[in-house]
């Protein structure tokens, strides 16, 4: 299962364990929930997860 980040919830491609947007913040494979972002300007989703770049998303993301 991929990794998501801790801080934007991008889901992250297979083999890639540090978000390029947040290099420092916690990466989890513990997420739920799945939201492709088309166009984040647009979309109530994405501003509701104050997301701004498009995107695959978890919506819930468990950081131990």
């Amino acid at each position: 299962m991929p990794f998501a980040c801790g801080e934007c919830h991008m889901i992250l491609n297979d083999g890639v364990d540090q978000c390029p947007h947040h290099p420092s913040a916690p990466v989890s494979s513990d997420w739920t929930g799945y939201v492709i972002i088309v166009n984040p300007e647009r979309s109530e989703i994405a501003k509701r997860l104050q997301v701004d770049k498009p995107g695959r998303y978890a919506l819930k993301v468990n950081i131990r």
